[in-house]
């Protein structure tokens, strides 16, 4: 298993590195673009969607996701749309995380497929509006995630007692939450700290965050991290309401797309809110 995992990180790597570091963004958008199809088709079928339909809803996704690069680009700023997103985000996964995984099937299915697809849309708008602006931004955005999940790892490991949300993920606890928090807290302070000195302020999410002044850039890193730890949860009451361990079988040893973008989903559009004027 580890060594499936360990071939499976590598080769994505391998793909996905130079594309983020490629001059033009188009390569990244295209990889991403697929990737989010990829979820959408997981979406699908985790909402009793059957193989063929969950293939045209991924299909769909992707298409529509393609049409709208062509017609808008990836510059034009929508601070309207992330402002929406934000306050959707927030408000909706709370009610669904207090109502738990037997509050799922009683959503509609369509507004459960339709708002689902419409969040890894918004998702892969947010990450391509992101890295168009400059791939320390999107690397700034995808390291808080992955710092958060790290950290939230080892402190859970190390402290965990209290359980987060026991029937929906066993596996999370508080000090996980709070260790999280405190890891994208040092991140942040020290990438910011760091491209002041050498490198270009605002080139980074935390150096934007911490040009609006210490108590923006503390209460978005933590809101982010929060949003990042609910969305996970998010999904995971997902596949527990389907009945399975993994969204697919796509990344072996790994799970599916969306296991690994679940915390992203709310992140970036988010992000792209606190820094979009």
């Amino acid at each position: 298993m580890l060594k499936q995992r360990v071939i499976t990180a590598v080769g994505l790597l391998a793909v996905f590195v130079p594309a983020l570091f490629y001059p033009d963004p188009a390569p990244f958008g295209v990889l991403t673009l697929c990737l989010m199809a990829a979820s959408g088709w997981e979406w699908a079928r985790l909402n009793g969607c059957s193989t063929p339909v969950a293939l045209a809803w991924g299909g769909a996704l992707g298409a529509a996701l393609a049409v709208a690069w062509g017609w808008w680009g990836l510059s034009v700023p929508v601070p309207q749309v992330w402002q929406l997103a934000a306050v959707v985000w927030v408000m909706v996964t709370a009610r669904l995380l207090r109502r738990g995984v037997p509050g799922w099937p009683s959503v509609p299915r369509g507004v459960r497929l339709g708002g689902g697809l419409l969040s890894i849309g918004l998702a892969w708008w947010a990450m391509a509006q992101a890295m168009a602006q400059g791939v320390l931004l999107l690397l700034s955005m995808l390291c808080l995630v992955w710092m958060a999940d790290s950290a939230a790892y080892f402190g859970g490991k190390a402290f965990g007692r209290r359980k987060l949300a026991p029937t929906i993920s066993p596996g999370k606890s508080w000090a996980g939450v709070y260790s999280g928090m405190a890891g994208v807290l040092l991140l942040g302070g020290a990438w910011a700290w760091a491209e002041a000195r050498w490198g270009v302020p605002g080139a980074s999410l935390f150096g934007r965050l911490w040009a609006q002044g210490p108590w923006v850039f503390v209460a978005g890193l933590l809101g982010l991290t929060a949003m990042g730890v609910a969305g996970d949860l998010l999904e995971s009451l997902v596949k527990r309401s389907a009945g399975v361990k993994d969204s697919s079988a796509l990344l072996p040893g790994h799970g599916g797309v969306l296991d690994r973008v679940d915390a992203l989903l709310p992140v970036l559009p988010l992000a792209m809110w606190l820094i979009t004027p």
